[in-house]
């Protein structure tokens, strides 16, 4: 059994927590519209959000402790502390569904349909990690092919051995620090160390999507941080530019497989492609 686990940010630090729960609608959907039913979602959040979704896989999970203040806008390592310990309660909470594997799903992303049934047609894997994945700017009619190290891009990108992220029963929520980070491609590194190697996914497993008002941070954000000098970031507006250049048109086909529906639709529930059961 896969079981996906979904931190979702507090209420107390959005700048709109309506649109945060759109998102997080549309992303909710996204991930219970599994070709294979045997699947499980567990969602860890400080409220539950706002959504009139509902479907019998899904698990919400309260946490008590403190949301980051998020008094500085590049005040990254709270807002990643507050992302790591729900991921932390989500492997300790996963325990009772004895999954196989685990996927960590960012509250903003879409993925792809067949994971479920992917799983269970390779239990004895360590897992994978996304080597392709799409970038979508929320609203756009066109969507980049990442065609590799998707991973290195977007945190909704590998899916894991539950054996081999389980939490030690002595570690505790206040344990957690920033190295401790079972997400995104690092958690491939984390692996390597410990002696186990992920196979690759043999197909695009997610949409990574950005600009949508409610990203803690994208990667053009960091990237245009990090830059010191006018030519690191012309270099990064020409790969913007590229990335624009050789995206493709958002078919229907595409927007099916990962229930990438537009969350300004005056009726979420209605829109289309979007799994109603």
């Amino acid at each position: 059994m896969l079981v996906f686990i979904i931190p979702v940010k507090s209420a107390k630090i959005s700048n709109s927590w309506e649109r945060v729960c759109r998102l997080f609608e549309r992303t909710i959907r996204s991930v219970c519209n599994q070709t294979y039913s045997d699947f499980r979602v567990i969602v860890v959040c400080h409220e539950k959000p706002d959504i009139k979704f509902e479907h019998p896989n899904i698990t919400y999970i309260s946490v008590d402790f403190l949301p980051p203040t998020w008094e500085n806008n590049d005040d990254y390592s709270s807002r990643r502390i507050d992302k790591q310990k729900k991921i932390f309660v989500g492997l300790t909470n996963v325990r009772r569904f004895n999954p196989t594997h685990v996927m960590f799903v960012d509250a903003d992303d879409c993925v792809s349909k067949h994971l479920a049934q992917f799983v269970s047609q390779n239990l004895d894997s360590n897992g994978w990690m996304f080597s392709k994945g799409y970038e979508y700017i929320d609203g756009s009619k066109s969507i980049f092919l990442v065609q590799k190290f998707f991973s290195s891009r977007c945190g909704t990108s590998s899916i894991v051995k539950y054996d081999l992220v389980e939490p030690d029963r002595d570690f505790k929520i206040d344990d957690v620090h920033p190295k401790w980070l079972f997400h995104g491609h690092k958690i491939e590194k984390q692996l390597l160390h410990k002696g186990y190697s992920l196979d690759i996914l043999p197909f695009p497993g997610a949409v990574y999507i950005t600009d949508n008002g409610s990203n803690i941070f994208t990667q053009r954000q960091m990237r245009l941080q990090r830059a010191n000098t006018i030519y690191q970031k012309l270099r990064i507006y020409s790969v913007m530019l590229g990335k624009f250049i050789l995206s493709q048109p958002l078919t229907d086909y595409i927007r099916e497989e990962f229930g990438l529906c537009d969350i300004d639709n005056s009726n979420l529930a209605n829109a289309k492609y979007l799994v109603t059961k």
